[in-house]
């Protein structure tokens, strides 16, 4: 019938090994300049570096640090995303970076604050959350 696996949930926190393994991808590019993209919704944190012209870097996540469930949108789980996107940053050179938010998560200024503990100059901050300017349509009226 084959062996069966175990899959252990921790859900305490960031898992130590996860974070290694992101470490240990190395990117070969370097770059001095940036863009870090991060995305705040309800469930999750993304963070996303990308160059000047918006090809990606490297990425990470709540969820791809092992946070899971409730925990993966905490301001947390959003700054130990940031701290290991920061740490990355400073492997491939970059000495400063623009910062595009968007979402309305728990994790907006989180990401960005352990991002900016690494020592990489932050030179603008755009909040590009996208708002409905009309809306759904609205339900056809109720005929009684």
């Amino acid at each position: 019938m084959g062996k069966k696996r175990i899959i252990k949930k921790s859900g305490k926190g960031m898992d130590q090994g996860r974070k290694d393994r992101a470490m240990s991808k190395a990117v070969k590019k370097r770059l001095e300049r940036g863009v870090l993209h991060v995305e705040a919704t309800f469930n999750n944190t993304k963070v996303v570096l990308t160059d000047e012209a918006g090809n990606a870097i490297m990425s990470s996540s709540a969820g791809a640090l092992g946070f899971s469930g409730a925990r993966k949108s905490t301001p947390y789980a959003a700054t130990k995303v940031g701290e290991l996107i920061g740490d990355k940053a400073i492997l491939i050179g970059l000495k400063e970076a623009s910062v595009v938010i968007r979402g309305i998560g728990a994790g907006r200024e989180s990401a960005l604050r352990g991002f900016s503990t690494k020592g990489i100059a932050i030179r603008s901050i755009k909040d590009a959350t996208p708002v409905p300017h009309n809306g759904p349509r609205p339900k056809k009226a109720r005929r009684v």
